[in-house]
């Protein structure tokens, strides 16, 4: 199951530009637990972004992306604070809400003039370290400030990559790693390198719109359930 998991996200990663944690954190943080969960969606995000950055290093926007990841830097902490000290059923209240609020947004386009600009990149890079630290989902603030500043999606993929491989490392150094056995580290590295191989793959066979909107269904109803267990274990 984990490596099924961590092989959707991958897929959908490859497919859309993001999607890793949207899908992945929710099933995580049923199967492992909100801390273990959280950890692995940070360690394996930030591989994946490091290994799609690569090709699209020169794309990058140092300008807007310094206030961005500086922001995310000083919220890093407070979000592992919080993982640490709330109990499981309130962090995946927590966890939940935060990935369903952040999917609604995104897919209702939200326009919001608190995200634009300078001042839109430090408010978007703050809540974005928050939420990746303290729930593996750091992106959707990105996806909201990249549509308030008009970015296109060829824009958007390498910046939000290189925000990814950042604030994840930010997020790993604060939580740490995943505590696995062996053979579970083995599974999640193979089920990465498929996942990269199907996305790839399905990218030029399935619409863009429509891949998004499967990413986001997908996180919405992980999030949903999130919040359900959360709720049931109250």
């Amino acid at each position: 199951m984990l490596a099924g998991i961590v092989l959707l996200g991958s897929s959908v990663q490859w497919l859309t530009g993001m999607g890793f944690a949207l899908v992945a954190v929710p099933a995580l943080i049923l199967l492992l637990g909100p801390a273990q969960g959280v950890v692995l969606a940070n360690c394996a995000s930030g591989v994946i972004c490091v290994v799609g950055l690569v090709g699209g290093w020169q794309r990058v926007r140092l300008a807007a992306m310094v206030p961005l990841c500086v922001a995310a830097a000083c919220t890093v902490p407070a979000g592992a604070w919080v993982t640490r000290q709330l109990p499981e059923p309130v962090l995946l209240l927590v966890m939940g809400g935060l990935v369903t609020v952040a999917v609604l947004l995104v897919m209702r386009g939200a326009r919001l003039p608190a995200l634009r600009g300078t001042k839109g990149a430090v408010v978007a890079g703050a809540a974005g370290g928050f939420m990746n630290s303290a729930a593996g989902v750091g992106g959707p603030p990105i996806s909201l400030y990249a549509l308030n500043a008009g970015w296109t999606v060829r824009e958007f993929v390498p910046n939000a990559m290189f925000y990814g491989v950042v604030v994840n490392a930010f997020s790993v150094a604060a939580n740490g790693v995943p505590e696995l056995s062996a053979p579970r580290w083995v599974a999640v590295v193979a089920a990465m390198g498929a996942g990269g191989a199907v996305g790839r793959t399905l990218a030029s066979r399935i619409p863009e719109r429509r891949a998004r909107l499967l990413v986001l269904m997908l996180a919405l109803t992980g999030g949903v359930t999130a919040l359900a267990k959360g709720l049931w274990g109250l």
